[in-house]
C-alpha cells in the first residue's frame, strides 16, 4: 500500500461492517457499531502519534512516563456524515479541537461546493483527522482538505 493510505482489516471491523450493512439492523444498533468502528479506526489513525516524556507521581515514586507530544488533534467532520463517528473519536481524543465542513456536490457539474466551514484556530499548526464515512469518488474529502 502506500504511504497515504491504510488499510484496515481487523476483523472486529469486518465484523462489524457485516452487522451494519444487514438490513434487519435497527438505527440504534447502527450508530453503535458506528461508533465502535469509529473508535477502532481512530486507535489506527493515532498509533503513531508523537510522545514526551513528563514526570509523574504514582502512589509508590516519581517517575518518567510518556504523554502526547505537541499540539492538540484536530477534529474535522464532513457535514452531516462525518458527525455520526466524530463521538467515537473524542471519546478516545477528548482534547482535540472540532471544527465542521459543510459540502454538496452541484447537479451540473458534479464538483463539491462549500456551504460552510468553522475550523479551530491554528488549524495549519495541528494535526488534522477529517471524519468522513462517505467517501464514494474521494472528491468531497479532497475538497475538504483544501477549505
Amino acid at each position: 500500500m502506500s504511504d497515504h493510505l491504510t488499510v484496515v482489516d481487523h476483523p472486529l471491523v469486518q465484523h462489524k461492517l457485516t452487522l451494519m450493512r444487514d438490513k434487519g439492523t435497527s438505527t440504534s444498533e447502527f450508530r453503535r457499531l458506528l461508533h465502535e468502528i469509529t473508535q477502532l479506526l481512530a486507535y489506527e489513525i493515532t498509533r503513531e502519534l508523537p510522545l514526551t516524556q513528563t514526570t509523574i507521581e504514582t502512589p509508590m515514586e516519581t517517575m518518567e512516563s510518556p504523554i502526547l507530544a505537541g499540539k492538540k488533534l484536530a477534529l474535522v467532520s464532513i457535514l452531516r456524515a462525518g458527525n455520526g463517528m466524530l463521538d467515537g473519536v473524542l471519546d478516545l481524543v477528548p482534547s482535540a479541537r472540532v471544527g465542521f465542513v459543510g459540502l454538496y456536490r452541484d447537479e451540473e457539474t458534479l464538483l463539491p461546493v462549500q456551504y460552510y466551514f468553522k475550523a479551530p484556530k491554528e488549524l495549519g499548526d495541528r494535526m488534522v483527522i477529517a471524519v468522513d464515512p462517505m467517501l464514494a469518488t474521494g472528491n468531497s474529502s479532497a475538497a475538504a482538505m483544501i477549505f
